[in-house]
Formats: C-alpha cells, structure tokens, sequence
C-alpha cells in the first residue's frame, strides 16, 4: 500500500513539474488571433509578429483575423480560449482600455481575463488640417475656436475610436467648443481635410505621415507623445493641454495560462522587438518599439482603464 502511495504521490509531483515548466511547448501550431480587419495596421503588425515568433517557437503561427464590435468579438474568443498557450493576441487601445469605458456590457474583463506577455511599442494619433486652415498648432486652433460662434468640427475613425477620444480629450481639458463627426476610415479623413470639406481630423501615425511630409496636409499635434515618425509635430503636453499618455501595442493570452509558457512567449517577444529590421518595419507603421514586461503593462491599464471611462462618461461616448 505504502508502495502505491509513493507511486501515486511521484506521479503527482511529475504531472505538477511538466505543468510548471514549459517542457515540449508548442508542439503544434500557435492562433494568432488579431480582433482586427485584414489589410489595417494592426492587421500588418500582427503577421510581422507572427513571422518571427514561429521562426522562434520552430513552429508554424496561424494569423486569425477574427473584427467586429470595436475589436471586442476577437477579443472574447481570447478570453474563453483554453489557457495553454496556443491562443496569443495582439490588443491595443481599443479592445483593453477604450471597450470598457465604451460597453456597459462587456463580455470580458480586460484585466481580469488577460495576462499581457508585453507592450510591443507605442503609436501617436495625429491631429490634421489642411493647410488652407487658419490655425497651425493648439494655441492657434483654440484661440480660433474662442472667436467662432460654431463648434470645430473634427473627424476621427469612428464612434469610441482613439481619434475620438482624442477629440474629446482635447475639447474637455482646453475648454472649447468641437463637434465629432464619425468617418468609416482614416484614408477619407484625409482626402476631405485636403478638400476643405472639414475643418480637421484625427488620423493615425502610418495615414498621417506621408501626407504631412508631402506638404498636402499639415500637423497641429500628436494627442500622445512625440513620435519619431514627425519629430517636428509637438504633443498635446507640450502645447499645454494636460494629457500625456502612450498609446500601446500589446500581446496577450488568457488568464491562468501557466507562468512557465507566459515566461517562453514574453522573452520571444522581447527578443522580437529588440531586432533591427523589426524595430525599422514597426517605425514605418509609426510604431516605437519598446518592450514592457506584462506585469507592468496590465499594472498600466488597470490606473488607465478609470480616466477613459470618465472622458467617455463626460462625452457621453456610449456604444452599446
């Protein structure tokens, strides 16, 4: 009996050490699963990431483009996907930070149901206007908008998108009158700021920067911090409105996967982005690359998660 015992207790502590480590992991295909349209910039980041993490993992990623609902529909099949490593994410703002200040109902806890493997890097959202515009930064657009008897109408990507957080972010702290108007893309943004149809927009870094460095637009300011894509455009921060934040890139798998395989997949990613030709590509989508352990990344968006839902509740952003 004793003898049966002891077997019984080895082949415990054996099972418990196979699962502490990550021992054969993966043996089969990794999902990528990107909760973002085919073609976008998200999309692009993904399948470079994808690339180097199965030369990696010496075993083949499989890019899943799963869009819808603001990113959340990809996003809760991450959630609810079995915890073992072969579901991993790219997340952004919009599916960890703005979704539950936009949803009344989300179906996941964007804390709670994650472990971030990482911040991959930070982009900028850049406030546009033709260059017939009167205004060339912050203080000329607010000091414009106090002597207007009409709002400034701005555009962004969309309801609950980044660029309209922007917006409201600035029309809040600055104190003025502005007016959003919802486009289904950044490229049309672009093309009626150039035509005067619409006195500014908010646009990403990868949309903005050839048109700015072709003189067919001009940049009044990035929302977020200074970006090397337009290193001549100052911040939100540095024209005076209070706001200083990263827009970050990150990865993600569900809760509960094992600390052992969370551990192999944060160091592939950080080797990734480490680099040169990744950190180069990543620049071109007006991504600065910059690895943060997950630790610190959910840390990040759990302080954050409070502010957007109160510049939401203020700007009466509701999506659901």
């Amino acid at each position: 009996m004793n003898k049966l015992v002891a077997c019984a207790l080895l082949a415990v502590s054996v099972t418990a050490a196979h699962a502490g480590d990550a021992g054969s992991y993966p043996d089969r295909p990794v999902r990528m699963l990107l909760p973002f349209s085919a073609g976008g910039g998200g999309d692009i980041l993904g399948r470079l990431l994808a690339e180097r993490f199965a030369a990696q993992l010496k075993q083949p990623v499989v890019v899943e483009n799963k869009p819808g609902a603001a990113g959340t529909i990809g996003t809760h099949a991450v959630a609810t996907a079995a915890p073992d490593g072969y579901t991993i994410m790219i997340g952004g703002m919009s599916t960890h930070l703005l979704a539950p200040a936009t949803y009344a109902k989300l179906p996941y806890d964007p804390v709670r149901d994650f472990q971030s493997l990482g911040a991959i890097g930070s982009s900028s959202i850049v406030m546009i206007a033709s260059n017939q515009y009167p205004a060339n930064d912050l203080k000329e657009l607010v000091a414009l908008s106090r002597k207007e008897p009409a709002p400034i109408q701005y555009a962004s990507w969309g309801a609950g998108s980044t660029g309209h957080f922007c917006g409201e972010v600035l029309r809040q702290r600055a104190g003025i009158a502005m007016q959003h108007v919802p486009y289904k893309g950044t490229s049309q943004i672009v093309t009626d700021i150039i035509g005067n149809h619409i006195s500014v927009g908010f646009v990403d870094m990868v949309t903005a920067t050839p048109f700015v460095k072709e003189g067919k637009v001009k940049a009044l300011a990035v929302c977020t911090r200074r970006s090397p894509s337009l290193p001549n455009v100052a911040s939100y921060k540095e024209q005076g409105v209070d706001f200083d934040r990263e827009l970050n890139w990150a990865m993600y798998v569900p809760a509960k996967t094992p600390k052992a395989i969370v551990d192999k997949l944060s160091h592939v990613l950080d080797t990734t982005l480490r680099e040169p030709e990744v950190v180069s590509k990543l620049l071109s989508l007006g991504i600065t690359a910059k690895y943060v352990p997950g630790s610190e990344q959910q840390a990040s968006n759990a302080r954050d998660i409070p502010m957007w839902k109160a510049i939401a509740a203020q700007a009466q952003i509701k999506l659901d």
